[in-house]
Order: structure tokens, then C-alpha cells, then sequence
């Protein structure tokens, strides 16, 4: 096996990334850190030395005595540590350098040594940018070198001193500038970089080492024996035991693979044991689930008659109520004495209607039928405004009774549709019949046949009912789904009018808010395929 699959490998190998990126990231913080304890260390010094040299000259100063003064700068400035010391004014004129080819000369305001001090590089001491007056620059050697600049005020001290001429108004007398370089600074920040580089490389290297000896020890030397009882278990060796002396988790797991092989021969044993009457038992069972199948054959072809007598009985029960809805009618009528012409021709159009919805009665039958066989009647051409007239003329007695208004829309003209009218019409009216009875009694039915695109027509059933509940919504095309009270409904109406849009390659959607309406959409291909 390659050492790169081994778990030992893969843990040591995360260990020693997380060790590097740790390690890494401590000695950079605190070689950052230390390098810039020693930065800070340099300008404090350069700082105090730049107040020495000032507290020092101050006296000869108003005694104006610049022999004393320049004595004094010349021997501080020979001491070692130390780049330069000169005084010029705020014009960058210098007066005294310890450096002898400077004097008289004229600093470079925007030179990098000295721009860092003021305001858009210019020589403006009164306002300085750098609030503290100090400056890191490189010398002309090429070397770092850290400078402060210590601005001599006119103090009343000075322009009352009869040594000098200086007005009041003059806020500074001229500059002071100590110059320190850092050679022997970054020549430490350098050691110390290399100290805790090799300190960390080695930190390193001791816990890489230690943590895989350790792993080696508690987790590979283990895993190498739970592997080699496996495989042996594997080649069918149910003897094999593992001796791992551990309380660890790997210790807990050699003992349950232990416990395993001989539960393992135990069951072995018990399995060639029952082979012995397995045949007899196989047969038994054989028979037994012969008898269970024959039984559920039986159930499921009585759940089948009672799903067809269901469907049959709910499809009758609608044409038969307008039957017995205009039998009524027609009873009432006849018993009035004196009938009129016109009365006697509208008993003979309601007879009619009793004989077309008895006839088609049959045809419910006969579609149930065919749809029970996944089949449908015969496709024809016929006009879609004729079938939603028929349908909503046999619902206009229903209508009244209910307190419902009925509004119907065309598109003018309306493209013959090749599909089953029947079938068609009995899905029309199974949707006004949900419409009716969603709206309790009053509100507004609206239909609307529309030829949606050179392909298709639509039809669409909108109420001002009661609405359906969002997570009903999924269902209400599913067999024997209903949302009515028991034994108002037997949840099958939609379910015959979504397999009639099916069957007729068409679509049949829904959009429904609770006490908003419902609105079925019917999307129909003019030429069937």
C-alpha cells in the first residue's frame, strides 16, 4: 500500500500543514513586532538626543556664543551612532554641520530627507505634516538613516536677550536636525529574524517528529491488525482475534470486531443449521404467498368495482338532476288549467331537454367506459361557443335557484376544435356544478372562450366563491379528493374532467385564493394529434 493512503500519513500530513501556518504565523508577528519595538527604540533615542544637543546649546544660545555652540555640536556629533547634527534656518540654509562640506550650503526642501515633514513639500516648519518631526531617508550611501528635526523657538527669553535682533512676530529661529543611522538597528532586526526563523524550523521539525511517532504507535500499528483480521474475516477465517491492549476508541473497536467474528461463527452455525428445513419452510411460505396474492387480486378488483360504481354514480347524479329538476317544473305547469300556446311550446322544448340529458346519461356511461380504459369517444369537428351554450343553458335553472349571475364572453370568430363534445361539455358543466356550489347561494360565474394562439382556444370557468386553500391546491385533481363535508361529494368530479383534458392532449390549470374566487383555465389544441 502506498504511504499516501495510510491514515497516519494523511493525519501527520495536516498536522505538520497546521503546525507550518502557525508557527509561520507566530514568528512573523513577532519578528514584526520586535522589528518594530526596535524602530521605536531608534527614534526615542534620536529623540532624546536631539533634546540633549538642544538643552545643551540653549545657555551659549542667549549668551550668543556660537563657538560654545558649535563646540558642543562637534563633539557630540563624533560620537559613534551617530550620522550628523546641523542647524539651519526655515529657508534650509544651513549655518553649522558636523559634516564640514555642508555649511553654508542650502537643504533641498523636497528632497525625500525632508519633504516627509511638511505640509504638499513645502518649507513650512510652523505647520508641520509630520506632527513628531521625524523622518526615515536613505543617506548617500544607500543606507536607512533616521532623522529628527527639533524646531528652535523665539521664546521671550530669546527676543528679549540683548544678544539678539530677532522681532517677536518670528515664531522660529532655525532648525536643529539630528541625524541617526540605522545600520546597527536593522543589522539586529536581521539576527533576530534568523533566530526565530531557525527556532520556528526547528519547533517545528520536534513536533512534526514527535506527533509521528506518536501516531504510529496508537494509530497505524492498530489499524494495520483491525486491517489484516478484516481481510482474514474476509477469506472466511472466523477464529481470527485481534490482540490490541487499549482502553482507547481503537482498543473499544478491535473488541467489538472480536465480538463480531464470533457472533459471526455463531450465526454461521444457526444458518447451516436452518438450511437443513429451509426447502420445507420455503414451500410453506410459496403457498402462503400464493393464497395472500389470490387475496389481493380479489381486494383489489372490488376496489376497482367501487371506484367505477363511485365515478358512475357521482357522473349520473348530474344530468339526472336536471331531469328531475325540469320533471318538477313540468309537473307544476300541467296542473295549471288554460295553458297557452307558448307555455305548451316551452313544456315541449323541457321535454326535449329531459330527453337529451337522459340520453346523455348513456353517454356517461359509455365515456366512463372509455375512460376506464384510458380511450375516448369519437373526435369530430365542433364549435366551442355552441358547447359552452349548451352546457350553460342547462345550468341556468341552477343559476336562478342560487341567486347567481351568469356572463359569458367570445372571441369573435371561434376556430372549429376537432375533440369528443361530449366529453367536452360533460367537463364544462362538472366545473360550473364546483362553481355553483363554492359560491353559496349568490355571486358571479363568468365564462370566456378566447382562441389563445393559432394552435389553441381557451375556456375559462372564473367564480366569486369561497376560494381553495393553498396547500388543498396540489390535490384537487386527485381521485377522491374533496374538500365538501361528508357525503356532499365523492371527490370525483375534477378528477374525470382533468383525465378529459388529458386525453384530449390539452391542459387544464388553477388559480384560487380563499373568499377571492376561483378561476379553471382550459387550454385546448384546435387540430387533435
Amino acid at each position: 500500500m502506498k504511504y499516501t493512503r495510510l491514515l497516519v500519513y494523511r493525519l501527520l500530513a495536516g498536522i505538520f500543514v497546521v503546525t507550518v501556518v502557525g508557527v509561520g504565523v507566530l514568528t512573523f508577528a513577532l519578528v514584526k513586532i520586535q522589528a518594530a519595538r526596535y524602530t521605536e527604540i531608534s527614534t526615542a533615542t534620536a529623540q532624546r538626543l536631539s533634546d540633549i544637543v538642544k538643552r545643551s546649546t540653549q545657555y551659549s544660545m542667549l549668551l550668543n556664543r556660537r563657538e560654545d555652540i558649535y563646540q558642543i555640536i562637534q563633539t557630540i556629533g563624533t560620537e559613534p551612532g551617530i550620522e550628523a547634527i546641523r542647524i539651519y534656518n526655515k529657508k534650509g540654509e544651513i549655518s553649522y554641520s558636523t559634516v564640514d562640506k555642508e555649511v553654508n550650503t542650502t537643504v533641498d526642501m523636497n528632497a525625500e530627507a525632508c519633504v516627509v515633514c511638511h505640509l504638499s513639500g513645502k518649507s513650512s516648519v510652523v505647520s508641520p505634516a509630520n506632527v513628531e518631526l521625524v523622518r526615515v531617508f536613505k543617506n548617500g550611501t544607500g543606507h536607512n538613516v533616521i532623522g529628527v528635526i527639533t524646531p528652535i523657538k523665539n521664546k521671550p527669553s530669546c527676543s528679549e536677550a540683548d544678544c539678539h535682533v530677532h522681532p517677536i512676530e518670528q515664531t522660529i529661529l532655525g532648525v536643529l536636525d539630528v541625524m541617526i543611522p540605522l545600520t546597527e538597528t536593522e543589522q539586529f532586526i536581521v539576527e533576530f529574524e534568523t533566530t526565530q526563523y531557525a527556532g520556528g524550523v526547528a519547533l517545528l521539525l520536534v513536533l512534526t517528529g514527535f506527533c509521528g511517532m506518536f501516531l504510529w504507535k496508537t494509530v497505524n500499528i492498530p489499524v494495520h491488525r483491525l486491517t489484516e483480521g478484516t481481510v482474514a474475516v474476509m477469506n472466511g477465517d472466523l477464529d481470527h482475534f485481534i490482540d490490541v491492549k487499549t482502553k482507547d476508541e481503537i482498543g473499544f473497536l478491535t473488541n467489538s470486531f472480536n465480538h463480531m467474528t464470533r457472533t459471526l461463527k455463531q450465526t454461521q452455525q444457526e444458518l447451516q443449521n436452518l438450511n437443513q428445513t429451509l426447502e420445507e419452510r420455503v414451500q410453506k411460505k410459496s403457498e402462503e404467498l400464493k393464497r395472500a396474492q389470490a387475496n389481493l387480486i380479489q381486494v383489489e378488483k372490488m376496489v376497482s368495482l367501487g371506484t367505477l360504481a363511485a365515478t358512475v354514480a357521482h357522473e349520473l347524479n348530474n344530468p339526472l338532476e336536471g331531469i328531475l329538476t325540469y320533471a318538477k317544473l313540468i309537473r307544476k305547469r300541467m296542473n295549471r288549467p288554460g295553458l297557452t300556446e307558448e307555455e305548451q311550446t316551452e313544456i315541449v322544448s323541457e321535454l326535449t331537454m329531459i330527453a337529451d340529458e337522459t340520453a346523455r346519461c348513456g353517454n356517461i356511461v359509455k365515456n366512463l367506459l372509455l375512460f376506464s380504459r384510458k380511450q375516448v369517444g369519437e373526435f369530430k369537428q365542433n364549435d366551442i361557443r355552441m358547447l359552452v351554450e349548451q352546457s350553460a343553458k342547462l345550468m341556468e335553472h341552477h343559476l336562478k335557484m342560487n341567486n347567481i349571475v351568469q356572463r359569458i364572453n367570445y372571441a369573435d370568430p371561434l376556430p372549429l376544435v376537432v375533440c369528443d363534445g361530449e366529453q367536452i361539455q360533460q367537463a364544462l358543466l362538472a366545473l360550473q356544478i364546483n362553481a355553483v356550489e363554492s359560491m353559496q347561494s349568490e355571486g358571479t360565474m363568468e365564462i370566456v372562450a378566447l382562441k389563445a394562439s393559432d394552435d389553441t382556444v381557451t375556456i375559462t370557468i372564473s367564480d366569486t366563491g369561497i376560494g381553495i386553500r393553498s396547500e388543498d391546491l396540489p390535490h384537487i385533481f386527485e381521485p377522491f379528493f374533496t374538500t365538501k363535508k361528508e357525503g356532499k361529494g365523492t371527490g370525483l368530479g375534477l378528477a374525470v374532467v382533468y383525465g378529459i383534458i388529458e386525453r384530449h392532449h390539452g391542459t387544464i390549470t388553477v388559480v384560487s385564493e380563499p373568499n377571492k374566487g376561483t378561476t379553471f383555465t382550459i387550454t385546448l389544441p384546435i387540430q387533435h394529434t
